[in-house]
């Protein structure tokens, strides 16, 4: 794009997770697709900003996900995605009815040796610290969480930090929607140690 150019090589650090064991997500609701993950890539390369070269480092995650999983109205989701400083890794999210209830909850974790363990929506308590409103939509978004973990796998308690507030997206030309979705800073403790991390949130279904 204009005053902007990209080069990034990526190379996985882990084996891909295949989520639910198979790679074939089903939620309450009805929905079925084929998802996997790359949990964790090394990023490396450069960024050209205004005829400036920044050699760019780093690590990334990446997502595929398809199949017949847009069938949700008026809900929505809130879907995470956490590298911490220990080499695990986790994925989760939260599918919301048109009432605003919790109808579908995942959490999938992935250790440090790539075992891929899925655990009991039970073991997830999610606790909103903060709220943004969008000056132009008019959405009330959660900003800011503490994630509670309690299971023989893991148990850890994070706390989610938005990197910036306004990461609201308005692709109404586009997409037809708008939604926030953006980095996050955490930290917080995993098995009884200091643990830090950066993750990256999606929330839909809050512009109406």
């Amino acid at each position: 794009m204009a005053d902007y150019t990209l080069h990034i090589d990526l190379r996985g650090l882990k084996p891909p997770t295949l989520h639910s064991g198979d790679g074939i997500i089903t939620d309450r609701l009805g929905d079925v697709s084929y998802y996997y993950s790359r949990t964790r890539m090394a990023v490396s390369g450069m960024l050209i900003d205004h005829n400036q070269a920044l050699q760019v480092t780093g690590e990334a995650w990446m997502d595929h996900q398809w199949g017949n999983f847009l069938t949700l109205g008026g809900a929505g989701w809130d879907w995470f995605s956490i590298q911490l400083g220990d080499d695990t890794e986790i994925m989760l999210y939260l599918i919301r009815d048109v009432t605003g209830r919790i109808a579908s909850t995942y959490i999938g974790y992935i250790g440090p040796q790539d075992q891929s363990y899925l655990l009991p929506a039970s073991a997830l308590k999610v606790t909103v610290l903060d709220h943004w409103r969008s000056p132009v939509t008019g959405a009330n978004y959660p900003s800011g969480w503490r994630l509670q973990f309690n299971s023989p796998r893991l148990q850890a308690e994070l706390a989610l930090v938005p990197e910036l507030r306004d990461q609201e997206l308005v692709v109404y030309q586009s997409t037809g929607n708008s939604y926030w979705e953006g980095a996050v800073s955490i930290q917080g403790q995993s098995a009884g140690r200091s643990v830090q991390g950066e993750g990256y949130v999606e929330l839909t279904g809050y512009a109406q």
